[in-house]
């Protein structure tokens, strides 16, 4: 699961990370409102810890734009914000939760853990006769069900969850790989061949095209 942090405090930045890679989330971030919006919007991202006050733009214009573009993704708020009427504001502005600064990282925890299970309707996706559930880790053809590694899981989730737009090698090993330096793009070439053999997808399947030069696009 890949959680944004929109954040400008370094030492927040760097506590949240550090816990939230030990228990297994992938963790990009964004150090002022307009880089944290365009992560929000351009990646993979199943959830969103927003900071109030932000260089360039607020917290609350973050959550609003965010929310116009994608509706299911939980947004929490993490803010030395403290009053019922900010509270109230942060909320309305489209956020699921506020955690108030200071905060326990054990109940920031639980409550990200609240809204993953709450959000599960959406972790599970389709595309054609194929079925993905992130919860169970399965993947279903026809209702019988394919094993994938990890990486070619991650790899097929993430194309469906973007279905309709065309995935870039590059962005593909941002968002799933996690890399954020010059790396050799083919390795994603090797994991989608192995997909379309265990799916029984030729390269000419419509479900999942191959744009010569630039990526890939998922379509039912």
């Amino acid at each position: 699961m890949h959680i944004l942090i929109i954040e400008d405090e370094k030492g927040i930045i760097d506590f949240l990370k550090q816990g939230l890679e030990e228990e297994g989330y992938a963790i990009s971030y964004a150090t002022n409102g307009k880089e944290g919006l365009e992560k929000a919007l351009q990646h993979s991202v199943d959830l969103v810890l927003l900071d109030w006050m932000l260089p360039g733009m607020s917290g609350i214009e973050v959550c609003k734009a965010i929310r116009k573009e994608r509706q299911s993704v939980p947004i929490i708020f993490l803010t030395a914000k403290d009053t019922v009427q900010e509270t109230i504001e942060g909320l309305k502005s489209g956020a699921n939760d506020y955690i108030k600064k200071p905060f326990s990282f054990e109940e920031l925890l639980e409550r990200i853990k609240v809204h993953f299970r709450s959000n599960h309707a959406i972790e599970k996706l389709t595309l054609g006769n194929i079925s993905l559930d992130k919860n169970k880790f399965q993947v279903l053809v026809d209702k019988k069900e394919v094993s994938l590694t990890q990486r070619e899981f991650e790899l097929l989730a993430y194309l469906i969850s973007n279905k309709g737009k065309v995935c870039t090698r590059n962005k593909i090993i941002e968002d799933v790989w996690d890399i954020h330096f010059d790396y050799d793009t083919g390795v994603i070439d090797v994991f989608m061949n192995a997909i379309r053999k265990k799916l029984n997808l030729s390269k000419d399947e419509e479900l999942i095209k191959t744009i010569r030069g630039v990526g890939y696009i998922a379509n039912d």
